[in-house]
């Protein structure tokens, strides 16, 4: 069998294969997505982002737990820093949430970013579809922590998560250019922390100044102190009242939509732009707009446009 027909039947061995291939970027690879797409779209994808040292990781193992409590198979995506010697992931996911790597309902794997922007690396999309094909019913995906450049997450997950605690001093001002927009959820952990209340007002205050959705969900706020395991099945109900309302208001098809245009569009541009960069370097056409800059002849505009000119004609 294919891996693609091994992951169908739930095998962790052949979608580990397959996950391993997507981040290396092997061509073998979207062979085997191309035939898991139509076996994609069932899972409730779930971004848990905000600030680094909040509480992420302890939070998702927390929510791992009372969602496997409601028989519920759980898929975990644990984006995190990329090392500068191994290009791997720095922090271990199987060491923070060591005990659930026994359980046969959680597939858990960590991914690095390789210094891509927006706390998700470019092969998450994919590891998603594959988790999604082998069955998992809810895909968690923590993202590394960068602050504001995290709203990357928006364009992965039906419901996002967005994790802040009190007395970071500029937590709120992290958020305003653009995690408060791409928020479905607020969580407050460490609640227990001076500085909770005074967070939540301005939370409540921001949201209710921000404007109107246009999916008219008012994102809520949760407290949760996730050493203790408090406020964690809130949250999951939460998590499933969002979940909820989007399919009963037709708003699950619309995000897929969306979802589905702008991964098609990052994979043209992400092909066009190699083919294009190994044609120009086969030609040594590449060497000559580079001289030609360097000499100031041309300007780098001028030879964009000639080049889009060159392929697509008007």
């Amino acid at each position: 069998m294919s891996l693609a027909e091994r992951i169908f039947k739930g095998d962790i061995r052949a979608a580990s294969r397959l996950i391993r291939d997507i981040d290396d970027e092997m061509e073998s690879a979207k062979d085997e997505l191309k035939k898991l797409y139509a076996k994609t779209g069932r899972a409730h994808i779930v971004g848990i982002t905000g600030p680094p040292g909040v509480g992420k990781s302890t939070l998702v193992d927390k929510i791992i737990e009372v969602l496997r409590g409601e028989r519920k198979t759980v898929g975990v995506i644990v984006v995190d820093p990329t090392s500068p010697f191994s290009g791997g992931a720095i922090l271990g996911d199987r060491i923070r949430m060591q005990r659930h790597s026994i359980d046969e309902g959680v597939f858990i794997h960590s991914l690095a970013t390789r210094g891509h922007l927006g706390g998700i690396s470019r092969s998450t999309h994919d590891i998603i579809k594959v988790m999604d094909a082998m069955g998992k019913e809810v895909i968690l995906v923590e993202t590394v922590g960068v602050g504001q450049d995290e709203v990357a997450i928006a364009n992965a997950v039906d419901t996002a998560i967005v994790v802040l605690i009190p007395g970071l001093g500029d937590d709120i001002q992290a958020i305003k250019a653009g995690i408060l927009e791409i928020g479905d959820i607020f969580v407050i952990n460490k609640c227990d922390q001076e500085g909770a209340d005074r967070l939540e007002q301005e939370l409540m205050i921001m949201l209710e100044t921000g404007g109107r959705r246009t999916d008219k969900w008012q994102p809520p706020i949760y407290r949760t102190e996730a050493l203790r395991e408090k406020g964690i099945e809130k949250l999951v109900a939460g998590m499933h009242l969002h979940h909820n309302m989007l399919h009963q208001k037709g708003l699950h098809q619309r995000r897929e939509r969306e979802r589905a245009r702008f991964e098609f569009l990052e994979i043209l541009k992400s092909s066009l732009l190699n083919k294009l960069q190994q044609h120009l370097s086969r030609n040594g056409e590449l060497d000559r707009m580079e001289e030609a800059l360097m000499k100031r002849e041309k300007d780098p505009y001028t030879l964009v446009e000639e080049i889009i000119q060159k392929i697509l004609p008007q």
